[in-house]
């Protein structure tokens, strides 16, 4: 049933019934509520921030759209509340990155026992990078998560063996950290590669269509302008960054993988998600990488105390700056070109 109608059947059958025989009071008041069930907009909960911009720029006017976790909260180990589930059971659409980003919401959805509620998986079809990209091993080599331990991508089997021999080192490191680790089965910011962003605003455009055929137009016609704008930022990361292709970056947030393959780039991530204090392990394996690949740039997180790396950068002679995976900021569609604008920006002045 479409949603529109689906409320408008709720609010009839919540019509007050008149005392005694006559039906005057309620044929009176059944024109007012169709009128308003109809003017009614789709109701769309995106998930965080990146999928209420994207969200956000599809839908324009013609739906309402909120966002179910507010800006600047810590998205990957986030709990839900009575609050969320009472919006997603109310809600027509939910609009997720999928890719293990929001691991809460299979029993958050459960629980709003919502029969009629549409899911958009923005990242479907989209195939995930590995946990670390690259895999820094101390002291010792550099496996590509990206890269498939397959014959027909070129990988003999020896190869195969190597990578599953070095996945179980890697483990076994990250077991030796002090504190909890948190980490996906496969890495989900693929909004901050801008041609993968433009892959994700197609799939919410499409599920937005299939649930509010009557507005195709417009989500069709706002998912183009807002595609156009991701080409020419695509076109201007390509321009600009393309001397740099092959430099090494260390990340304090495995944040950036699907954007520095996308051009050419290598991201060394020290830890899964950002943290207020690094392990002594964390310290000695950004030493080693700096030294081993000649690391020109150190990038924090905002939001995150960075005392410690401020000291850390110091110490290697590297400067600090700040890369935004876009967790916080602003509701506005705009803000994700002013972003990654500034992300660039960053980049092309630490390369130099």
């Amino acid at each position: 049933m479409h949603p529109i109608l689906r409320r408008l059947l709720i609010a009839l059958l919540l019509l007050p019934v008149a005392a005694g025989c006559s039906t005057s009071a309620p044929d009176a008041q059944s024109p007012d509520v169709t009128t308003e069930a109809s003017d009614e907009k789709l109701q769309v909960l995106a998930t965080f921030l990146p999928m209420y911009l994207f969200t956000k720029a599809v839908a324009g006017d013609a739906a309402d759209v909120e966002v179910l976790i507010q800006p600047g909260t810590e998205v990957h180990e986030y709990q839900s509340t009575p609050d969320d589930v009472r919006a997603i059971a109310e809600a027509d659409v939910l609009v997720q990155n999928g890719l293990s980003m929001e691991e809460f919401l299979d029993s958050t959805i459960n629980s709003a026992q919502n029969a009629e509620l549409v899911v958009i998986n923005a990242s479907e079809n989209i195939d995930p990078v590995g946990e670390l990209s690259p895999v820094v091993f101390p002291g010792g080599e550099v496996e590509e998560a990206h890269g498939h331990n397959e014959d027909e991508h070129g990988h003999d089997e020896e190869a195969a063996t190597t990578s599953e021999e070095h996945a179980e080192d890697e483990q076994a490191y990250e077991a030796e950290s002090s504190g909890e680790t948190h980490t996906h089965a496969e890495n989900p910011h693929v909004w901050l590669d801008p041609v993968l962003a433009i892959q994700q605003v197609e799939t919410i455009r499409d599920g937005l269509v299939e649930a509010d055929p009557n507005n195709a137009e417009i989500y069709e016609a706002n998912a183009t302008a807002y595609v156009e704008e991701l080409q020419a930022l695509n076109a201007e990361f390509e321009q600009r960054l393309g001397t740099y292709s092959d430099r090494t970056f260390i990340s304090f947030h495995d944040a950036f993988p699907y954007l520095a393959q996308r051009y050419n780039l290598q991201q060394v991530a020290i830890v899964a998600i950002p943290e207020d204090s690094l392990s002594p392990t964390d310290i000695q394996r950004t030493v080693e990488v700096v030294k081993e690949y000649d690391v020109k740039a150190l990038f924090g997180e905002p939001g995150v105390d960075n005392r410690l790396l401020q000291s850390l950068s110091q110490d290697l002679g590297i400067e600090l700056q700040t890369l935004d995976s876009l967790e916080s900021g602003e509701l506005d569609p705009q803000y994700y070109f002013t972003a990654m604008s500034e992300n660039l920006k960053i980049l092309e002045t630490a390369f130099q």
